[in-house]
C-alpha cells in the first residue's frame, strides 16, 4: 500500500539497520519518503539504503551510537542540514536485557536507560525548535509490551520503554498547540534479533534468539501496519500477535496476571498464542 502523506517527507529513523527499522526503511522508501537512516555499523546501514527499491528519492546515513550523549547536538545538525527540517522522527533504537535484576551491574542499567530513553529524549529536545519554527512535525516512538508492563529479566528494559511513555505522553500535551503529532507504538513478539542481541547482565551480549521470538510477527508485517497507524496519526497502536491480549488481561485481571507473570510467563504467552491461533 503506498501512502501519499509520506512522499517526499524527510524521515529520520534509528535503529535501521536490522529489523524493524530495516523494514521501517523499505516501506516509507516505498512510500516515497526521503530518508536518513541511523545506527551504529555504517556497513550494515549500506546494505539496507542499497536494498531501497525506490532510487528515485534520497538516503543519507548517519551512523551514530546512542549512548554517546555528549554527540547528539551534532548528529541532529547534520540530519537537519540534509533537508532543513525533519518531518518525521522514528524512535527505533533500543537495546534490550536477559538477565534478573539482582544480577544486572548498574552501569548496564544505565547504559540501556541511555539508549532506550535519554537517547530518543535529547534527540527530541534539539529537534524541537526546528519543528516548533516550522509548525510541523511527527515524533513516533517504538516501544515495547515492556512499556506497559515489567517481566523476570527484563527490569531496565522495562524501566527505559516505561520512562519513554511518560515523556512523550507529557509531551504530547505541551507541543499540540504546534501541530506537532506524537505517536507511541507497541509491538508485540516481532522476529528481530533483539534477544540475539539483547544484554546480560555482566554486559557481554546474549546472543541467544528466544523461541518465542523466531515465531513472532516478521518486521516487514510491523513495519506494514506501523506504517498504517502512522498515516492516521493514531496516538497508540498495539502490533502483533495474540500476545496482545496480556495489555488488556493486566488491566481487568491483575491478580491473574501478576500470577502469570511470576510463573514461566514465556510458556504462558505461548500457551495464549497457541490458544487463540487454533
Amino acid at each position: 500500500m503506498r501512502y501519499k502523506r509520506f512522499e517526499n517527507k524527510a524521515i529520520w529513523i534509528t535503529g535501521a539497520s536490522s529489523g524493524i527499522g530495516e523494514a521501517l526503511a523499505y516501506a516509507f522508501n516505498q512510500a516515497g519518503a526521503h530518508l536518513i537512516l541511523s545506527a551504529r555499523n555504517r556497513e550494515a546501514l549500506e546494505k539496507v539504503k542499497a536494498g531501497c527499491a525506490n532510487t528515485a528519492k534520497d538516503i543519507h546515513l548517519l551512523p551514530l551510537d546512542l549512548a554517546d550523549l555528549a554527540l547528539v547536538k551534532k548528529w541532529v545538525a547534520a540530519a537537519l542540514n540534509y533537508y532543513g527540517r525533519i518531518d518525521y522522527m522514528i524512535h527505533n533504537a533500543g537495546i534490550a536485557l536477559r538477565d534478573l535484576a539482582l544480577h544486572t551491574a548498574l552501569d548496564v542499567d544505565q547504559k540501556i536507560m541511555n539508549v532506550n530513553y535519554f537517547g530518543p529524549l535529547a534527540i527530541t529536545k534539539q529537534l524541537l525548535p526546528s519543528m516548533i519554527k516550522h509548525r510541523s512535525g511527527n515524533i513516533v516512538v517504538v516501544s515495547s509490551l515492556s512499556g506497559k508492563y515489567g517481566v523476570p529479566k527484563l527490569s531496565a528494559y522495562a524501566a527505559s520503554k516505561q520512562a519513554l511513555h511518560g515523556f512523550f505522553d507529557s509531551l504530547r500535551a505541551e507541543v499540540f498547540k504546534d501541530q506537532i503529532r506524537i505517536m507511541l507504538i507497541i509491538p508485540g513478539i516481532i522476529r528481530t534479533n533483539i534477544t540475539v542481541n539483547a544484554l546480560k547482565g555482566d554486559g557481554t551480549t546474549y546472543g541467544k534468539m528466544e523461541t518465542l521470538q523466531a515465531r513472532g510477527m516478521s518486521a516487514e508485517k510491523c513495519a506494514k501496519k506501523m506504517l498504517r497507524a502512522i498515516a492516521k496519526e493514531k496516538e497508540e497502536s498495539y502490533i502483533g500477535g495474540p500476545e496482545i491480549i496480556t495489555v488488556y488481561l493486566r488491566r481487568f485481571f491483575p491478580h491473574l496476571f501478576s500470577k502469570i507473570i511470576r510463573n514461566h510467563p514465556v510458556k504462558k504467552i505461548n500457551q495464549i498464542k497457541k490458544k487463540f491461533l487454533l
